[in-house]
């Protein structure tokens, strides 16, 4: 059997944080996942998808993620129930996710929200020549099969603050 799901979307509002009784994390937060096509008006649609993670991958991502962050994440689809307060039974189908990527870099106020275009990358010399390519700081691919010299490899520059760990 599997039962495996892939998706990338954004945050449609802040995730949400809360303990167990037995005080393990748990965060839950919705996704906007894009459809591969248009409908009959030619309008994009997306699907909402409700997700929840566990443990310290929780914490992370209510601290590191906002509405409007673009994220990806793999997990299981679970479906459950439960009794509502007036006793209506309800039926939850949901992403368990098991990890969770964080797609964009952490602007300056602290939560992600939107690509920054003034962000750069550059290849440091352990990571430029992942799949021949690197990268220059528009973001697009050079081809460097033929050309490896040292010249061209650059340390990463990245602040402390952006990393989520």
């Amino acid at each position: 059997m599997i039962n495996r799901a892939i998706l990338v979307g954004r945050l449609t509002k802040d995730p949400e944080l809360r303990r167990t009784q037995s005080d393990i994390p748990v965060t839950s937060f919705t996704v906007a996942v894009n459809r591969t096509f248009k409908n009959q008006r030619g309008e994009q649609e997306a699907d909402f998808i409700n997700c929840v993670v566990w443990r310290r991958q929780a914490e992370n991502v209510a601290q590191y993620v906002g509405k409007g962050s673009l994220v990806g994440i793999e997990g299981r689809i679970q479906s459950r129930s439960f009794d509502d307060q007036n006793g209506n039974r309800r039926f939850v189908t949901e992403i368990v996710a098991d990890s969770v990527q964080f797609l964009e870099p952490k602007n300056q106020q602290g939560a992600s929200s939107g690509y920054q275009q003034n962000t750069s990358y550059q290849g440091s010399s352990n990571h430029s020549n992942y799949n021949n390519n690197s990268y220059n700081n528009n973001q697009e691919p050079k081809n460097d099969t033929n050309n490896n010299s040292s010249d061209d490899l650059k340390d990463i520059d990245i602040a402390e603050d952006d990393l989520p760990f």
